[in-house]
C-alpha cells in the first residue's frame, strides 16, 4: 500500500498499462518532456521515449484526429486534452466519428481509445476553463464516461479505460490533483460501471461524482454529528455505464434521494438518476427527489462567486436537513 496523489495516480496507471501493452501510446500538448501542464505525465517521456509519448501542436482537433486514426490502425492511444472545455472544438470527431464507428461498421472497426481531460472548477480559471462536461459526453451513445473522486479509483478506473475496447472519456478533476490517498500495491484495474459506497447510512442517499464526493462525505459526517441524520453517500465513479442498481438499492434502504452535481442544473446527470428513481424506485420513496447543483450559469472566475455557485458542504447539510425536517 502506498500513498499517492491523484496526480501521481494518473501517471502510475498510464505507466502500468504502457509497460503491459506496447500498443498503448500517449499523445497531447506538452505531455512529453514537460510532463504536462498540470504535471500529470511526469516521467513517462523518459521511460517510454518519443515514439510512444508524443507532443502535438496546440490543436485539439489534431490530437483527437490522430488518436482516432491510431486506434483504427491497431494502437491503443491515450489522448490528453488540456482542459475539458476544449472538447467543444473536437465535438464533430468525438460525436459523429469516434462514438459511432464501431456501430456503423458492424464491429469491423473498433476504436479502443481514451481521451483524458482536466475537468471541473475550483481553481478560478473562469467560464472557458472550469466547466464540468460529463453531461456532454454521457448524452452521446457509444462513449463511456469516467470521473474518479480519489487516487485509488483514478488509478484503477484509468487502467480499465485503457483496456476497454470502446472509446472512454476520463474526466480528471483539477481540484483533486493534489489530494492524497492509499493505493494498493501491484496491478490495479477497477471495473467500469460499478459505483462505490463512500459512506454507509440509513436515513438518506446522497449520490455524488468526482470532487463532489468528498464534499458529500464531509456533509454526511456533519449531518450525523450535528443533527443525528445518517446519510449514505454513493460515489458513481462512472456515468456510462451507470450503476443504477446501486442507487436503487440504497434508495430502498433510505427512502430519500439527493444528488450533488457540479454540472449546471439543466440536463444534469442527476436528472437522469431522478428519472430512473421515479420510474424504477417510486415505491421506495418517502419524499421528493432533491438535486443540489450548480446554477445554469457560466462559472465566474472570482473566488467568492465561484464558491457560491458550486455546491458546498454547508449547502448540502442545510438542504438535506431541511428536506428531512419537512418530511417528518
Amino acid at each position: 500500500m502506498a500513498e499517492l496523489t491523484y496526480r501521481a495516480a494518473i501517471a502510475a496507471a498510464i505507466t502500468q498499462e504502457m509497460d503491459r501493452d506496447s500498443r498503448v501510446v500517449l499523445i497531447g500538448e506538452d505531455v512529453g518532456a514537460a510532463g504536462g501542464v498540470f504535471k500529470l505525465t511526469e516521467g513517462l517521456f523518459d521511460r517510454f521515449g518519443p515514439e510512444r509519448v508524443r507532443d502535438t501542436p496546440i490543436s485539439e482537433q489534431a490530437i483527437i484526429g490522430a488518436a482516432m486514426g491510431a486506434a483504427m490502425t491497431g494502437l491503443r492511444p491515450i489522448a490528453e486534452l488540456m482542459f475539458s472545455d476544449f472538447f467543444a472544438v473536437t465535438w464533430d470527431m468525438v460525436v459523429n466519428q469516434i462514438a459511432k464507428t464501431r456501430y456503423m461498421t458492424d464491429g469491423q472497426v473498433a476504436l479502443p481509445l481514451v481521451i483524458r481531460t482536466a475537468n471541473g472548477a475550483g481553481l478560478r480559471f473562469g467560464a472557458q476553463h472550469s466547466q464540468s462536461i460529463e453531461n456532454w459526453a454521457m448524452a452521446i451513445p457509444g462513449l463511456k464516461v469516467v470521473a474518479p473522486s480519489n487516487p485509488a479509483d483514478m488509478f484503477g478506473l484509468l487502467a480499465a479505460a485503457i483496456r476497454d475496447p470502446d472509446p472512454v472519456i476520463v474526466c480528471e478533476h483539477k481540484a483533486l490533483f493534489a489530494t492524497k490517498g492509499e493505493v494498493a500495491d501491484g496491478e490495479q484495474v477497477t471495473p467500469l460501471g460499478v459505483a462505490a459506497i463512500a459512506r454507509p447510512g440509513s436515513d438518506a442517499t446522497i449520490v455524488a461524482l468526482a470532487a463532489m464526493v468528498p464534499r458529500a462525505v464531509e456533509a454526511a459526517d456533519r449531518l450525523a454529528a450535528e443533527h443525528g441524520i445518517d446519510a449514505e453517500v454513493i460515489d458513481l465513479r462512472t456515468l456510462i455505464p451507470l450503476d443504477a442498481q446501486a442507487i436503487l438499492g440504497s434508495l430502498a434502504k433510505t427512502s430519500r434521494l439527493f444528488t450533488v452535481e457540479e454540472n449546471p442544473r439543466v440536463g444534469g446527470w442527476g436528472a437522469e438518476i431522478a428519472a430512473i428513481a421515479a420510474d424504477e424506485g417510486f415505491y421506495s420513496q418517502d419524499a421528493p427527489i432533491v438535486r443540489i447543483t450548480t446554477p445554469h450559469i457560466p462559472l465566474p472566475s472570482a473566488s467568492t462567486l465561484e464558491d457560491a455557485a458550486i455546491p458546498t458542504v454547508d449547502r448540502i447539510v442545510a438542504t438535506v436537513k431541511h428536506r428531512l425536517d419537512e418530511a417528518k
